[in-house]
C-alpha cells in the first residue's frame, strides 16, 4: 500500500482543456471517490493515474516514487473497469491468475493468491466456471479478484457498477466498501452517481469542467458545500434554489416574486445582498402559521417517504416528508424551510456565503 499524490496535473486534447491544474493527496489506505457530471474529467484523471493517458504537465507520485512518465505496467496499480473485460474461453481461476502467469509467478504462489481472493469475494465454488456461466455481479467479482491477486499499491475503479441493475448495484457497493475495509488498499473510485460517492467514500472529490470544486468527507460536502454547484450535485433529490435578496436587517430573504422567508443568524456581509437561497428537500416543514401557501403539483410516494413537488415562492420545489401525508395534486399546503438549514450563495459567483 502507498499514498497517492496528484500535483498540478494538466491535460488537454489539442486546444480543449480536460483537466485543469488538479491537485489531490490520497492518504495510504484511503478510499477516495472522484465524482462529477459527464465530461468533467474524472475518468481522464483516473487514466492518467493508471498510465493510460500522459500528462501535459504536473506530477503523479505513488508512495515516494514519481510515476508520471512510467508505463502502466510499471506503476504497481490494478484497475477495474465498467466493462468486466474477462476472457470468455478462460475459467474464473484462469482469468484471476492471468496477470500472474504472464509474470511467471511460481504456480504455488498463484494458487495461494487465487484461493485467498476467491474466498474474500465468495468465488471459491465458481473457480471452474467460465464468464458466460456467471451473473453480472459474479463477473464483476471476478474482475475485482483479478485486481486483488496482483496485490497492488493502488486500486483504481472506473464506474464498475454502471452495467448492473439497481438492486445489484446496492449490493456490490456494499461489497466493495467491505473489501476495502478488509484490505485497506489505497483506492480511487470514479462514478457519476453521487449516492455511490456518499455511501462509499472516506473523502469525495467533486469535479466540474476539469476543476476541483471541493474535497471533503461525504457529510462535510452535504452540510457545508463550498458553492452552489456542489450543493446541487450532492444530495438526492437535489437541493432547491430560489433567487432573491436578503433584507437590510438580515432577518428575511425576499424572493424575486416578493415571497418572504425567515432567516436565522445571517452574517452581516449578506445583509441587503442579492443571493440565491438553497434548501434541501428534507429540510422543509409544514407550518400552518408561518409557512408559504404552496400548491401541490405532483405527489410521489416511495414507501419510506413522500416526495411532494409544489409551487413555492413562485417556482417548483421538491419537499420530502417521512410521514405519510394526505395530500393530492392542486391541494394547497403551508410550507416553510427550517431557518437553521438554509444555505445562501452569492448570486454572481455561486460561492457559499454561510
Amino acid at each position: 500500500m502507498a499514498s497517492l499524490g496528484i500535483q498540478n496535473v494538466v491535460k488537454s486534447y489539442g486546444v480543449v482543456p480536460v483537466v485543469r491544474n488538479v491537485s489531490i493527496d490520497v492518504a495510504d489506505g484511503e478510499f477516495v471517490v472522484l465524482v462529477g457530471p459527464s465530461g468533467c474529467g474524472k475518468s481522464t484523471l483516473l487514466r492518467m493515474i493508471a498510465g493510460l493517458e500522459m500528462l501535459n504537465s504536473g506530477k503523479i507520485t505513488i508512495g515516494s516514487r514519481d510515476v508520471s512518465g512510467l508505463p502502466a505496467k510499471s506503476r504497481d496499480i490494478a484497475m477495474v473497469f465498467q466493462n468486466y473485460a474477462l476472457y470468455p474461453h478462460m475459467t474464473v481461476a484462469e482469468n484471476m491468475s492471468f496477470s500472474l502467469r504472464l509474470k511467471n509467478v511460481p504456480q504455488e504462489e498463484i494458487n495461494r493468491r487465487t484461493e485467498r481472493a476467491s474466498k474474500i469475494l465468495g468465488l471459491d465454488k465458481l473457480l471452474d466456471r467460465r464468464p458466460g456461466q456467471l451473473s453480472g455481479g459474479q463477473r464483476q467479482r471476478v474482475a475485482m479478484g483479478r485486481a486483488i491477486v496482483r496485490d497492488p499499491q493502488v486500486f483504481l475503479f472506473d464506474e464498475p457498477l454502471s452495467n448492473l441493475d439497481a438492486k445489484l448495484r446496492v449490493q456490490m457497493r456494499t461489497e466493495i466498501k467491505e473489501l476495502h475495509q478488509r484490505l485497506r488498499t489505497t483506492t480511487v473510485y470514479v462514478t457519476h452517481d453521487q449516492i455511490e460517492a456518499m455511501t462509499m467514500a472516506d473523502r469525495i472529490v467533486v469535479l466540474h469542467d476539469g476543476i476541483v470544486e471541493q474535497i471533503g468527507s461525504p457529510l462535510e460536502l452535504y452540510d457545508r458545500p463550498a458553492n452552489q454547484f456542489v450543493a446541487g450535485f450532492i444530495g438526492s433529490p437535489a437541493m432547491n434554489f430560489i433567487k432573491g435578496h436578503v433584507d437590510a436587517s438580515g432577518q428575511t430573504f425576499v424572493a424575486e416574486t416578493g415571497a418572504e422567508i425567515a432567516l436565522k443568524d445571517t452574517p452581516r456581509e449578506v445583509h441587503g445582498r442579492t443571493v440565491t437561497l438553497g434548501i434541501r428537500p428534507e429540510h422543509f416543514v409544514l407550518d400552518a402559521q408561518n409557512g408559504l401557501a404552496s400548491q401541490v403539483i405532483v405527489v410521489e410516494p416511495t414507501g419510506a417517504e413522500m416526495q411532494i413537488i409544489c409551487q413555492f415562492a413562485g417556482q417548483p420545489v421538491t419537499a420530502v416528508f417521512h410521514e405519510r401525508l394526505n395530500v393530492r395534486p392542486d391541494d394547497v399546503i403551508k410550507l416553510a424551510p427550517k431557518p437553521e438549514a438554509i444555505h445562501l450563495f452569492d448570486a454572481a459567483t455561486g460561492v457559499a456565503l454561510r
